[in-house]
């Protein structure tokens, strides 16, 4: 396995995920980082609170809340789309949360092969 070409598609995945983050917010990632284990890719990242819903988190939680469901099942779809056509690897499960307090995301991406073996067999 090159090194080299592992931490590409690292940097590959956190191109991706800063452009949707754009796409949907009107603004990229505070920071991000990205773990491979085999066929699970792990993102941890920061971005802040939508400024809309943070003003009224404190008064209408429940639909604060909604609305970020909502937006992270947008993002999914957003994500999974870029992802498969920029990497060429398929995606099984996507699981994505938010933590509005903290303003940190987490990312678990299920793909259909190991990362490893896709970038042999892609190189």
């Amino acid at each position: 396995m090159n090194p080299k070409k592992f931490g590409d598609f690292k940097q590959l995945i956190m191109k991706i995920n800063n452009k949707v983050n754009e796409e949907m917010y009107g603004r990229g990632l505070d920071w991000q980082k990205v773990e491979i284990f085999g066929d699970k890719i792990v993102i941890i990242a920061c971005n802040k609170r939508i400024s809309v819903l943070k003003h009224l988190d404190e008064k209408e939680y429940f639909v604060t809340r909604l609305m970020d469901l909502a937006l992270l099942s947008e993002f999914k779809l957003r994500f999974k789309q870029k992802f498969e056509e920029e990497t060429g690897l398929k995606i099984k499960s996507l699981l994505k949360d938010y933590d509005p307090e903290q303003e940190y995301a987490g990312t678990i991406i299920i793909t259909t092969m190991p990362v490893e073996e896709f970038l042999e067999k892609s190189s």
